[in-house]
């Protein structure tokens, strides 16, 4: 299985799953902002309320292989797809949402690069609605040529931290492409996050062996190998899953693989 692997095509699945339950979640706060819109009477409300559920069945359906088909995507055309995924929220609820174009001009975005970045902002822009007291939200994407550079500004409480529980989904996602995420806060005047996104994968070891490991992460290394789920390499080595998804998380940050596809992959060479 020799030379590098194209993210796209290893992402877990797992981790699009992951990605759906964010849009359901934002088609789920859209549709209860329409149920609670002044500006509808009942019927329309729940003429609004049904189509908007009928449009999240559809793209349920089609999300996966969407992904999967959009190996490299325009950067102005990634943007516009994460307008259309918050428009109803926008539209119905409470929330004023400000998108700042990305360039025109800019590199092209990776699939697997531009289905995190939108996954990335809808789980800051209902992290943001949890905290309460947001009424504006502010979405910047630029580019620099080798990274996508976000920035997610609310007029919030101002209490967010890098720690934060709500948080915690896009620090995992943006690890796990070798980005950064900043957070900064000011107390009742809300809170920025400023998240950087590499466009090429990491440069991968040619093999593990140079790779220190501990006798445990070696255990952990040869069944992730076989193909084995984190359930089944707890039950071989009598520890929890958790601990395997600690080994697992170390493997990958100390092999500089975005996926168990790809670790598996170094550990066979």
């Amino acid at each position: 299985m020799g030379g590098a692997y194209s993210r796209a095509m290893t992402a877990d699945t797992l981790q699009i799953a992951a990605d759906q339950a964010d849009s359901h979640a934002v088609t789920l706060e859209s549709i209860l902002a329409v149920l609670r819109s002044r500006r509808l009477d009942d019927r329309a409300a729940r003429t609004m309320a049904t189509e908007l559920a009928a449009g999240a069945l559809v793209d349920l359906r089609t999300a996966s292989d969407e992904f999967r088909d959009s190996l490299v995507e325009p950067v102005i055309g990634a943007f516009a797809r994460l307008r259309n995924d918050l428009r109803p929220l926008v539209r119905h609820g409470d929330l004023d949402v400000q998108f700042v174009e990305p360039p025109a001009t800019g590199r092209a975005l990776p699939g697997e690069v531009a289905h995190a970045a939108r996954a990335i902002v809808r789980s800051a822009v209902l992290a943001f609605v949890d905290h309460g007291e947001t009424n504006r939200v502010r979405i910047q994407w630029d580019c620099d040529g080798l990274n996508l550079l976000i920035d997610i500004r609310d007029d919030g409480r101002g209490e967010l931290t890098v720690h934060d529980d709500s948080l915690r989904p896009i620090a995992e996602r943006v690890a796990a492409l070798g980005g950064d995420l900043g957070v900064s806060s000011t107390a009742g005047w809300g809170s920025d996050l400023a998240i950087r996104l590499p466009l090429d994968p990491p440069a991968l070891p040619e093999s593990l062996d140079s790779v220190e490991l501990s006798t445990r992460e070696r255990e952990v290394l040869r069944l992730v190998a076989s193909g084995a789920r984190n359930r089944t390499i707890a039950n071989q080595l009598a520890i929890s899953e958790n601990t395997v998804k600690f080994h697992v998380s170390n493997l990958l940050r100390k092999a500089g693989a975005s996926s168990r596809s790809e670790l598996a992959a170094l550990a066979t060479r």
